[in-house]
């Protein structure tokens, strides 16, 4: 299924509970009017968007579940509650927290992929990291895809520019499996340099579908 999204530009469709477009019914047709723009792919927030926006166009989903739990920086599909979220809402990819951090109930990554695999072994998982040593680790373990998309949103990496293009390369050349380039794609120019370097895909969503972020960003220009 992944292989559809191969040079292809994926959509972030999501609106979490505080934002205006909070709507499986909104999302879902941000995923329509993605695919009539040419998008290949649609990352979708939680089981009734990702059901609603399945419903609604053909094109492979990739789901995750963004939740907080105390004790744990986490929120990216944390544990294996949110996976069986997914699972049954229909997405075609899992997309996961993969950095080296604890997960809730003070889980390794480790011990979660392994349960996952054990519990549906035919899943394709990708990894949201945000260091080279962290998409290693996840290549290392299995994962099917590798994001960049945690790259500058960790303590460990918050003074890193967004795009991490140079990340993208780095993983490119060293990888044999589809590298992503997510987070802070703005410019064209930034698409097309991902894709130079070798990435399999890229995910756009603030520049896209976040119209607040979208107006926020021309205001600043007229401050």
């Amino acid at each position: 299924m992944y292989f559809q999204l191969q040079h292809g530009l994926i959509v972030s469709c999501q609106a979490l509970e505080d934002e205006p477009l909070h709507s499986s019914y909104i999302m879902s047709k941000m995923a329509l009017a993605a695919k009539a723009g040419g998008a290949v792919g649609v990352r979708a927030n939680g089981g009734p968007d990702i059901k609603k926006i399945k419903e609604e166009i053909d094109l492979p989903v990739i789901g995750l579940v963004k939740r907080n739990y105390k004790n744990s920086q986490v929120y990216i599909t944390p544990t294996l509650k949110e996976v069986k979220e997914i699972v049954a809402a229909g997405a075609d990819i899992i997309a996961m927290d993969a950095t080296d951090r604890i997960r809730p109930g003070d889980h390794t990554l480790e011990e979660l992929y392994a349960e996952i695999r054990k519990r549906f072994p035919k899943l394709t998982l990708m990894a949201d990291i945000s260091t080279y040593d962290e998409g290693y680790s996840a290549y290392q373990l299995g994962f099917d895809i590798v994001a960049t998309t945690l790259s500058g949103n960790t303590l460990e990496t918050n003074h890193h520019p967004k795009p991490n293009l140079q990340l993208v390369d780095e993983m490119v050349n060293r990888f044999d499996i589809p590298v992503i380039a997510e987070g802070g794609i703005w410019e064209p120019a930034d698409l097309q340099t991902a894709f130079n370097d070798g990435a399999f895909a890229c995910i756009i969503g603030s520049a896209i579908t976040r119209p607040q972020e979208i107006t926020k960003r021309f205001v600043n220009h007229i401050k």
